[in-house]
C-alpha cells in the first residue's frame, strides 16, 4: 500500500460519517465514499498540496454525493407515468386562470409586477422604469409578489408543489 493509499485509508471512518449525515441510506453512503476514493486515486495527481488532502477529498465526496441526488431526481422523473402528466401548456392554462383570478386579492404593486413581469413577461427595465424603481428593487418587489401569490394560491387553490397534484376551486370564491 503506497502512502497515498495509506492517508486515503486514514480518512475512510471520517467520510463515511460525513456521507451518513448528507444520505440516509447507509448502503449509498458507502458506495459513495468509494467512488470518491476511486476518484481520488485516479486523479492524484491533481492534487497540488498534500498538506490539503483532506479537504480534497471531503469536495470530491460532497460533488459525488451532488452528482447521487441529481441521478436520483432524474430518476424519478423517468419512472413518473407520462399518461398522468398534464401537458406543460395545460398547466400554464390551469396556473394562469388561478394567478389572474387571485391578482386583486394581492398587493396593488404586487399585482401589478406579477401581471407585467410573470403574466405578460415584460421586460424588468421596461417595468422598473414604469414603477420609477432600480432593477434590483424590482427584484425583490418581485420575490416577495411571488410569495404572497403562493401563499394565496395554497390557501384557495391547495397546490401541493411536493406532489405536483392541483386542486384548484378558485371559481368557488
Amino acid at each position: 500500500m503506497s502512502d497515498f493509499e495509506h492517508a486515503l485509508n486514514s480518512y475512510l471512518d471520517e467520510l463515511l460519517s460525513f456521507a451518513r449525515s448528507k444520505i440516509n441510506n447507509p448502503q449509498l453512503a458507502a458506495d459513495a465514499v468509494q467512488d470518491s476514493l476511486l476518484k481520488a486515486l485516479r486523479k492524484r495527481d491533481t492534487l497540488r498540496d498534500e498538506s490539503r488532502l483532506r479537504s480534497w477529498l471531503y469536495q470530491i465526496l460532497r460533488n459525488t454525493i451532488h452528482d447521487l441526488h441529481r441521478k436520483s431526481k432524474r430518476s424519478l422523473m423517468e419512472t413518473t407515468d407520462p399518461d398522468t402528466i398534464a401537458t406543460q401548456e395545460e398547466m400554464e392554462h390551469i396556473a394562469c386562470s388561478c394567478i389572474e383570478k387571485l391578482l386583486p386579492a394581492l398587493n396593488r404593486d404586487y399585482a401589478y409586477i406579477i401581471s407585467e413581469l410573470e403574466l405578460k413577461q415584460k421586460p424588468l427595465k421596461e417595468v422598473s422604469e414604469h414603477l420609477d424603481i432600480t432593477p434590483n428593487n424590482l427584484k425583490v418587489k418581485r420575490h416577495r409578489a411571488r410569495r404572497q401569490l403562493k401563499e394565496r394560491l395554497e390557501q384557495t387553490c391547495r397546490l401541493c408543489a411536493a406532489h405536483g397534484c392541483l386542486d384548484c376551486d378558485c371559481d368557488s370564491n
